[in-house]
């Protein structure tokens, strides 16, 4: 597993309760959660490597685009 390093993030109360629920209905924690959306907005731009993947990060429904801001997966 590769090292992860901490660091402290400001975030509006809302957005961050956005992201919890959104952690919830997908089965992650929160950090987990900010990184799967972080890291499917950095493939979208094109600014991170396909390759970049954290081993045992397998592609699923879940990891499609969404249609449009706080939708969710069926």
């Amino acid at each position: 597993m590769s090292p992860r390093k901490p660091f402290l993030l400001r975030v509006d109360p809302a957005l961050l309760n956005a992201l919890q629920r959104w952690a919830d209905d997908d089965l992650r924690s929160l950090n987990g959660q900010i990184e799967f959306v972080l890291r499917r907005a950095l493939l979208a731009a094109g600014r991170l490597r396909t390759g970049a993947d954290p081993p045992g990060d397998h592609a699923d429904a879940r990891d499609a685009p969404a249609s449009g801001p706080g939708t969710r997966p069926p």
